[in-house]
């Protein structure tokens, strides 16, 4: 197991390095720069500020420059927050934008599973229609549609929750439900499918001959052996979950990584936008580590070497 988790720490360094490269390189080589404006700087001041940044430097130079910040732990300065670090402005978003995710994740897990366990148990009954119609819809409603009805419906005409910010629980209600609506549903679906085909296997059928109760069967022999696609779709879960938050956030005024990420791309900040791309990339990556390690737990016949 420890040979196999630093084979894959080193993986993910090699992977990272990779990240880095080609997010370096499609930034210099997109048109325009972060200092072009409408209106045009004088050249002394455009080319002082270049110097200042190493932008008037050969393209090897600023990226040999950037490697070696990285290897220190520094991200750069930021073109756009004047005397700001990126890694200062990562530390003080960050974890609001992962304390939305997780919620939203644990969210998702806790109504997802057990409604498609549900709805795999009364198989073609009026709630397993009911309950597949929900989440078919679900899915296929997207965040930005989903966040101004609810924001419409329980903020205005119902005055439950705060249409914005995120300063207390009655701030949270309304983006976590936005956010975990669509994986609700996905997991609710994929639960279900995969309930259904354990149902058939032999031991699930000498379980039932034992005599042993109907909902024993369900959640001790059956769930368990279930949860493996549950748990492959969590990688990519967690990466629709970061992804779809930036719209969730700038809905709904959170102060997380989305105003940032979006106003670096917008003004071309390059440290920002790099260093944004590394953090989210590690938590994927080391996400992605944390299902496979899982995976032996929940199936003792996969071995990791």
């Amino acid at each position: 197991m420890l040979t196999y988790v630093l084979k894959r720490i080193l993986g993910a360094i090699f992977t990272l390095f990779i990240i880095a490269t080609v997010t370096f390189v499609l930034l210099r080589t997109l048109p325009g720069g972060p200092f072009d404006q409408e209106k045009v700087l004088p050249p002394e001041i455009k080319a002082n500020i270049e110097a200042k940044y190493h932008l008037d430097k050969p393209l090897l130079y600023q990226y040999a420059y950037y490697l070696g910040g990285l290897v220190k732990g520094d991200f750069g300065e930021s073109y756009k927050y004047l005397g700001r670090n990126i890694f200062d402005i990562i530390a003080e978003t960050l974890p609001i934008s992962i304390q939305l995710g997780i919620y939203a994740l644990i969210l998702a897990y806790l109504i997802g599973i057990p409604f498609g366990v549900l709805a795999a148990s009364r198989q073609n009954t009026w709630a397993d229609r009911m309950l597949m119609v929900g989440a078919i819809s679900g899915v296929s409603l997207p965040s930005f549609l989903v966040a101004p009805l609810f924001i419409l419906f329980f903020c205005f005409y119902l005055n439950w929750f705060e249409a914005a910010l995120w300063e207390g629980p009655s701030y949270y209600v309304l983006p976590l439900v936005v956010l975990g609506t669509r994986p609700i549903c996905f997991i609710a679906r994929l639960t279900r499918a995969s309930v259904l085909e354990v149902i058939q296997s032999d031991y699930v059928r000498t379980a039932k001959a034992k005599g042993l109760h109907h909902w024993a069967v369900l959640y001790k022999h059956i769930l368990k052996n279930s949860f493996l696609p549950v748990l492959t779709f969590s990688g990519p879960l967690i990466a629709g979950i970061l992804t779809g938050s930036f719209i969730v956030e700038h809905i709904f005024a959170v102060p997380g990584m989305a105003k940032h990420l979006i106003n670096s791309v917008t003004n071309r900040d390059y440290p920002l936008i790099l260093g944004a791309t590394l953090i989210y990339s590690t938590i994927l990556i080391f996400a992605n580590l944390l299902v496979d390690l899982l995976y032996s737990y929940f199936d003792p016949r996969i071995r990791l070497s």
